[in-house]
């Protein structure tokens, strides 16, 4: 470091020790002798210094000199943390945790290499009247992620990195000794080793090789590693999964319900290879029937603070990305021990009810058995047996259809929402490479595993939330969805009247009515997807928390997630509360839990992001070989730089840039989602069908770029 930036570097870090000093001591004036003295600083020379950043500070209205000499603090909140939200322009806004609090404004060179999600220390100059409050960060508290995936560029003496992540602004220095291998324009991960406060860039290491750029492996690892999630498990988890037994002794199974004898089966997607949850089926002499939902017992084999359940805990959930599941738990587990494979003997955590003919609950029970699954169907084989009434368990499947269907409809009556939204799939050949893409069609198979699911999972959550009053309640881990904030509301309501439909928002009840009336109503028409999504986005997010409250979209006053523990690191947590609970033990420690379930919402919340980056991708590639053709598509979005269209034929989304429409000179009305000409009034609104041409694909940046094709 050059004399002049340490010099500069000390000066700053005194800075911030004498404005300390005026927040310490509130309104009371201060003199830079009074100042030094608090600092212990002694010598003439730095008693100098405190003296001239107490007037620099008077010029920036921080400080107020009241009389020579004399100086007190004008703005008492100098300093601030958050969270740097950064802006295609390289300046950005400090996010705080009080939300009364308003953002903080800073421009790029006050930044201090500070990135896109660090956590960081801002000191906030005076506001002047009117204005948006600024400041500078003056310390880094936090790094939001250190690893980056791109692309390295290598000259003779030295090599570059440049990553892929948009809002990383820098590109990373890479000694050639720290290449550990990697060539020119090869895809990587680089790890930041170093930033000196000097340097433009930051230093850094290539710390793994992903491969040619375009191959499908190298782009789907490298969505991975760019949300966080590990390629592969350490070998420490592997070799703690080799070690457990597969034998299931008769002390253990002396302990459990034995459901051996009654007919048990599972119902997956044709592909899925780790099966955590299975139905079983009796019919009881009084006329009712037994049902029990059967889930694998993987907390039996993952003990608290193991190796194994550091890294489920630290992934938080599996991924699936488009041609592949990232498991949570290692495949010996997720597809061996746990998964409820037919023909086999398993251990489960399950939820038995007895049911009358109108799917009244007359009876539950809650504990840990035994199964042995007769047969694993496909959605498709139970939806041929439900559609032609005939088949392997015809008549079991039929009433559980039928008792699927009565739950269904009291749950809408309570005031459920039901959104069906599309889910995009692919063909892909042998290489990746997408050749087809259609919807997910969701029938009455798969309604029928999700309403027995919501059922147990309902039913575990009420069982837990009624130990213990007010104070004194059971700590657990819910499922709660707030209901939607009334001007988001309002606005979707405003939107879904322009293609005729009509939003009741008197009352939670009425809304989750009509909402349900129009998803309805649209089903089918080619408004569907965008009111959907529209309509989706103007809801709460569900998350994890140990604060007992109700689920709006489903209407349900206590819920959690019981069901998918192979792939769902809460589920494991419920499971070991609720085991905890039914053998009599007190309440756990609330804000341990709570810090579990904020970090399981942070990964599912990631596991999202990569699933959707995953499918652009795909998207991309599938559209990069049709450029020059002619599509017609929906508006699905508008932004001030351009209008979203998603085809119709394949649900693929690109963008039309307002640069690019000739005729006009286009603006962005916000609030009624519509860019409009400013001299002939032509109006482009959400929901509006175009028609477009495939202009451009950016593979790397996951872009489509469409033209309009104008009448």
């Amino acid at each position: 470091m050059s004399k002049s930036n340490k010099s500069s570097a000390i000066k700053q870090v005194l800075t911030q020790m004498v404005l300390g000093i005026f927040e310490q001591n509130g309104n009371t004036p201060l003199n830079y002798k009074q100042v030094s003295a608090k600092l212990n600083v002694l010598d003439p020379e730095s008693r100098g210094i405190i003296l001239e950043i107490l007037r620099e500070e008077a010029k920036k209205n921080v400080l107020k000199e009241l009389s020579p000499g004399k100086f007190q603090l004008l703005v008492l909140k100098t300093f601030i943390e958050g969270k740097v939200d950064l802006t295609n322009d390289g300046s950005a806004f400090i996010v705080t945790d009080d939300e009364a609090e308003t953002d903080i404004f800073v421009a790029p060179r006050k930044l201090r290499n500070a990135l896109n999600g660090d956590r960081v220390k801002v000191y906030v100059y005076a506001k002047s009247k009117g204005s948006r409050k600024e400041g500078e960060v003056i310390e880094i508290l936090q790094r939001a992620k250190i690893e980056f995936t791109g692309i390295v560029k290598l000259s003779e003496r030295f090599a570059f990195f440049v990553p892929d992540d948009r809002k990383m602004m820098h590109d990373i220095f890479i000694p050639i000794s720290e290449l550990n291998g990697a060539k020119n324009g090869i895809k990587a991960i680089a790890e930041i080793t170093d930033w000196p406060p000097d340097a433009k860039n930051p230093i850094g290491r290539i710390k793994h090789i992903l491969g040619v750029q375009g191959e499908n492996d190298t782009e789907m690892n490298a969505i991975l590693a760019e949300y966080g999630f590990p390629l592969s498990f350490p070998a420490e988890v592997e070799h703690e999964s080799e070690e457990i037994s597969d034998t299931i002794s008769a002390e253990e199974i002396a302990r459990r319900r034995d459901f051996r004898e009654v007919l048990t089966f599972t119902i997956d997607p044709f592909d899925a290879k780790d099966f955590d949850d299975a139905i079983s089926f009796k019919y009881l002499p009084n006329g009712h029937y037994e049902v029990g939902v059967h889930i694998a017992d993987v907390a039996h084999y993952i003990k608290p603070d193991s190796a194994l359940d550091k890294e489920a805990l630290e992934r938080g959930t599996s991924v699936y990305l488009v041609d592949r599941v990232i498991p949570m738990l290692p495949e010996r587990l997720s597809n061996g021990l746990c998964s409820l494979r037919p023909n086999e003997d398993k251990l489960c955590f399950s939820a038995v009810f007895e049911m009358d003919e109108e799917a009244r609950i007359i009876e539950e029970w809650f504990g840990k058995t035994i199964i042995h699954s007769d047969k694993r169907f496909a959605y498709e084989d139970v939806q041929e047996v439900i559609e032609n009434k005939a088949g392997t368990y015809d008549r079991e499947i039929l009433k559980l259809n039928d008792l699927a269907y009565k739950l269904r409809e009291e749950k809408f009556k309570q005031g459920a929402i039901s959104f069906e939204t599309t889910e995009v799939k692919f063909k892909l050949d042998e290489r990746g490479k997408p050749t087809g893409v259609y919807v997910k069609e969701r029938k009455d198979a798969h309604k029928l595993i999700e309403d027995f699911m919501l059922l147990a999972n309902r039913k575990v959550a009420e069982y837990v939330s009624k130990k213990g009053k007010g104070k004194h309640k059971y700590t657990f881990v819910y499922r709660v969805h707030d209901s939607p904030k009334p001007d988001a509301l309002a606005s979707f309501a405003q939107f879904a009247a322009r293609f005729g439909y009509r939003i009741n928002t008197k009352s939670d009840k009425e809304t989750a009515k009509s909402l349900n009336y129009l998803m309805e109503d649209v089903e089918g028409k080619k408004e569907q997807n965008v009111l959907t999504q529209l309509a989706i986005r103007s809801m709460a997010k569900a998350v994890y928390t140990t604060k007992s409250s109700s689920h709006y979209g489903l209407a349900f006053d206590h819920y959690t997630h019981f069901t998918s523990p192979i792939r769902r690191y809460p589920d494991v947590m419920v499971h070991r509360l609720l085991f905890h609970y039914l053998n009599g033990g007190e309440s756990v420690n609330a804000d341990h839990y709570e810090k579990l379930c904020q970090h399981s919402s942070q990964m599912e919340k990631k596991a999202a992001d990569a699933e959707r980056s995953s499918v652009k991708y795909k998207q991309a590639e599938y559209l990069k070989d049709q450029i020059g053709v002619i599509f017609t598509g929906i508006i699905s979005g508008v932004t001030e730089w351009g209008m979203y269209v998603e085809i119709i034929e394949n649900k693929c989304e690109g963008m039309i840039r307002l640069r690019d429409i000739s005729d006009d000179f286009y603006t962005l009305d916000e609030k009624n989602y519509a860019i409009i000409g400013q001299r002939k009034k032509k109006v482009y609104s959400l929901g509006d069908e175009v028609r477009i041409k495939v202009k451009n694909v950016d593979l790397t940046k996951k872009q489509i770029d469409f033209s309009l094709i104008q009448e």
